[in-house]
């Protein structure tokens, strides 16, 4: 089951760029979109089959402002006209968030291309909407983190509340905890937050343990699975479906928001779980087929992290945007030669021949009992004993 479904893309996108040095580079864009136009997954220019193209705008102070202090824009804008400018209780000119000419533009660029894909969805002109170069969600109100300057999901999130959406689930797929998304929505009960994440005993942020359930007034809206490292397609997606969603399917959103950073895959620099194409794969057909159980199919799809340039990146998210679509692809399509070609002469390297790692993700359903032997099973079911009681679930079934 699908409906109609588009993409919110233009190139100076990918002006959100801290240099060639940094892991963030822009190529993960520009080399997806190249592979899911020539893969027929993005229609062409003029029409044709694939998701539509829709521009992305400029997203104002006043949008921005829905989540970002003014003192920190007014810190982000004067940072990028003095790209050596450094501002640490902001974040800015860090090792991990360098400045750079036009930083707020660029930022701005983002947040109101995530913006767009939530007005697209909430209008009712499409069913699914998705921005890949968003997912910037370790931005806080008024400091960048972790490579996110402006938080664009966040603002997605908030703009959505504001039209008059009731609930909003937001499931964080990346390999990172979505600190800043949860962190702005902690106290609110209208937003529940869900990350899947390597753990923070191990890996950047450092936050996201089971324990972080929600503020005040609104416990049971953060939900964190903290997973063992190594953690590959089999413990992932059991953990998954473990989670996600019996806690959707009983918050009952009207809107369901995603984020897809790939930095989980095997191949990835930055972290150490080890899934495979297939199985993130298989994790975005779950999202796709719940947004249709339980939001009459409104889903807006960010991307996030990854740092696999060409190895993983534009294959992951061409698959999810083909999912997007309605019409994922075949695990053992072949990339265009033409594509492979593009990568050999921009990065001196051979790209992956086929949109498959070759494997078939399968798992244990959670029903089937747990062992408290395995680091997996007991995050799991630290999770379930800390958020299922507070939404009415029994954590033991």
């Amino acid at each position: 089951m699908s409906g109609s479904a588009c993409v919110v893309f233009d190139p100076t996108l990918t002006d959100y760029d801290f240099g060639p040095a940094h892991p963030m580079s822009p190529l993960r864009v520009d080399l997806t979109v190249r592979l899911a136009r020539e893969l027929g997954v993005i229609a062409a220019e003029g029409g044709g089959s694939g998701l539509a193209t829709v521009p992305a705008p400029m997203a104002g102070d006043e949008l921005v402002g829905l989540v970002h202090d003014p003192d920190y824009l007014d810190a982000v804008r004067l940072a990028g006209k003095d790209p050596h400018r450094t501002v640490e209780e902001r974040g800015l000119g860090t090792e991990d968030n360098p400045s750079f000419e036009g930083m707020h533009e660029a930022s701005a660029h983002i947040v109101g291309a995530t913006v767009e894909a939530a007005r697209q969805v909430w209008s009712g002109e499409v069913l699914h909407a998705a921005n890949i170069s968003g997912g910037l969600h370790h931005a806080m109100p008024g400091r960048a983190s972790g490579f996110c300057v402006y938080n664009d999901v966040a603002v997605g999130i908030r703009w959505l509340l504001e039209q008059g959406v009731g609930k909003v689930a937001y499931v964080d797929l990346d390999a990172h905890h979505g600190d800043g998304v949860e962190r702005i929505f902690y106290d609110d009960p209208r937003v529940l937050t869900i990350s899947l994440h390597e753990t923070g005993q191990m890996l950047f942020p450092g936050t996201g343990f089971p324990s972080d359930t929600g503020g005040a007034g609104a416990e049971g809206s953060a939900v964190n699975v903290a997973l063992p490292p190594g953690t590959s397609d089999s413990g992932w997606l059991r953990a998954f479906h473990a989670v996600v969603p019996p806690l959707v399917r009983e918050f009952a959103p009207d809107v369901l928001v995603s984020q897809h950073g790939c930095d989980s895959h095997a191949e990835d620099p930055l972290a150490h779980l080890m899934l495979s194409v297939d199985g993130q794969r298989a994790a975005y057909l779950a999202v796709h087929e719940l947004a249709h159980e339980v939001c009459d199919g409104r889903w807006l799809v960010t991307g996030g992290g990854g740092y696999a340039i060409a190895d993983v990146v534009p294959r992951v998210w061409t698959h999810l945007l083909a999912i997007v679509g309605g019409a994922p692809l075949d695990p053992e399509t072949a990339t265009p030669e033409g594509w492979r070609a593009h990568v050999r002469e921009l990065l001196g390297r051979d790209a992956p021949r086929s949109m498959t790692d070759g494997r078939t993700p399968a798992y244990l359903d959670w029903s089937r009992g747990y062992d408290p032997g395995a680091w997996l099973d007991r995050a799991v079911q630290a999770t379930r004993q800390a958020v299922f009681p507070l939404h009415g679930l029994d954590p033991h079934y």
